[in-house]
């Protein structure tokens, strides 16, 4: 054994387990090799283990507004597509390059019916059939035969509340589209805004930012901006002072261990709790309840304010692309800001996408900072993202694919390793509710539109008279919450609601007495 590996070894038990490492100061020369990525759950092209359940599932791949009249390049899962909307208004997302010779589409002319390749006029359905060649005059029974050998790559895709959905999996095996509660859980005035963020990094860390509830204590806390150089949409507001209140987290596998229920405990004041409840849902889709909660006011059983999937475009770049729901019924505190969701933009925190944009960056002013030659425009960019970084900066710079194998997690990072455990066993198919043919079934048992755990409330909950006290008050109050959520799974709609804050209000006097 080197010395190198005899050093990082630590001591073992008789059992053959680590039970203490040996620290040494200055010691960067012991952990400077890094080790491989985990493929299994990182590693998302056509052929790896999970590429393939991915490919099972519906995913968004792009805006509405991104399908012009030209077509829009994609790259999703490790595939090269092009996604165009024909003249007759169908939705066509297709394999990038020509079957004819490989020229890219994205250089095609859109038709009335499919889109025609630029290098030989070939012209091909959204489906991917060959609808004409341009064989010479005379020669058209040729062609016909010509158009029968051939056949585009293509893949089903649905349009949704501005974005564009794909089933990239086998078509014999499509699955219902997942609808989520349908409308339920956006009240009238209330609206799906859709938005698509660039991540310059594995599809996988960016998940697991979702199930990392503990992070905004640090992160988005305006005492750790540098000097108070804020960002646009500041730090504070995202949850108000509620939000840097560090949580008490339960983490529950549920629906059979498809999905992971997140319940985060924060005390507002001596006479509030706010319990958020994240829902994640294998394999890359999170819900969340409020992000601007200042806990002011009782609330029970709020919804969602973000639907969000994280879509591989390759090993190490994704997008994180869904909507925002916005309007009065959700955002109570009237602090969202429609005009800037959208593309390359969200509304709430300059760090969560990759394009700072120096205007928006409040009463910091790029005077700031130390002389900045000519030309260096991004250097503005990243010192700002220095003195405030966001979810954006955090996310990317664990690698452009995060070493799991030199992770030292906290209790509270609980639930993206369950997360990732449950991901494993839908993969490996050691839990066969979690796979995808499991999944389509329970799909089709819901009509498309399962119940969802995500929920954000505020409860008149007094503090305990001691830490301990707090501490289990706090604890019963979560695991009680989602033990509620788990027993309304048989019912829907209003009568859910309905259900779901009776049983909330009976929590919270109980907690009272």
């Amino acid at each position: 054994m080197s010395i190198k590996s005899d050093k990082l070894e630590g001591q073992k038990s008789s059992g053959g387990n680590v039970v203490s490492k040996k620290l040494i100061p200055y010691g960067g020369y012991y952990t400077s090799k890094v080790p491989g990525h985990d493929p299994e759950l990182t590693e998302t092209g056509p052929g790896t283990p999970m590429g393939e359940y991915m490919r099972a599932f519906w995913h968004p791949v792009c805006m509405s507004i991104e399908l012009t009249d030209t077509p829009r390049f994609l790259k999703i899962l490790g595939e090269e597509l092009v996604a165009f909307r024909d003249g007759s208004g169908c939705i066509g997302v297709l394999h990038a390059h020509c079957v004819h010779r490989g020229a890219s589409l994205e250089y095609g002319a859109i038709q009335e019916r499919g889109i025609k390749c630029c290098y030989h006029g070939m012209v091909f359905d959204v489906d991917g059939s060959c609808l004409h060649v341009p064989f010479p005059k005379g020669e058209e029974k040729e062609a016909e035969k010509y158009a029968c050998s051939i056949q585009q790559g293509a893949y089903k895709a649905v349009e949704r509340n501005g974005l564009v959905f794909a089933y990239m999996g086998p078509p014999e095996e499509e699955p219902p589209f997942p609808e989520w509660e349908g409308d339920y859980t956006v009240l009238p005035g209330d609206e799906l805004v859709p938005y698509s963020n660039f991540q310059h990094c594995n599809w996988l860390q960016v998940q697991d930012n979702a199930a990392d509830n503990y992070h905004p204590t640090a992160l988005h806390a305006g005492k750790n901006v540098v000097n108070g150089h804020y960002q646009g949409t500041t730090f504070d507001e995202v949850g108000a002072a509620s939000m840097e209140v560090a949580p008490d987290m339960h983490f529950v596998p549920v629906q059979q261990g498809r999905s992971l229920a997140c319940a985060g405990a924060r005390r507002v004041d001596g006479d509030r709790l706010f319990v958020r409840v994240q829902h994640q849902v294998l394999p890359n889709l999170s819900l969340h309840a409020y992000t601007s909660e200042d806990g002011s006011k009782k609330k029970l059983f709020s919804r969602f304010h973000i639907v969000r999937w994280t879509v591989p475009v390759d090993d190490e770049n994704s997008k994180m692309i869904g909507w925002r729901v916005m309007g009065p019924g959700i955002d109570t505190r009237g602090v969202g800001k429609k005009e800037l969701v959208g593309y390359e933009s969200i509304d709430f925190l300059e760090g969560q996408v990759a394009m700072r944009r120096p205007e928006r960056f409040g009463d910091y002013k790029i005077e700031d900072l130390p002389p900045i030659p000519p030309n260096h425009r991004e250097r503005e960019h990243y010192k700002a993202a220095q003195y405030a970084p966001g979810d954006y900066e955090a996310i990317i710079s664990q690698r452009p694919i995060a070493v799991h194998a030199l992770e030292n997690p906290t209790k509270f990072d609980a639930g993206l390793f369950q997360f990732r455990k449950m991901l494993r066993d839908a993969v490996r198919g050691t839990n066969p509710a979690a796979s995808a043919r499991s999944f389509a079934d329970w799909f089709r048992e819901n009509a498309g539109a399962p119940n969802s755990y995500c929920s954000g409330n505020v409860f008149d909950i007094p503090e305990g008279e001691t830490v301990e006290e707090e501490v289990a008050r706090r604890r019963k109050v979560t695991k009680q919450i989602v033990a509620i959520l788990t027993e309304s799974e048989q019912y829907k709609g209003a009568q859910r609601a309905a259900f779901v804050r009776e049983k909330f209000e009976t929590l919270e006097q109980s907690m009272k007495a």
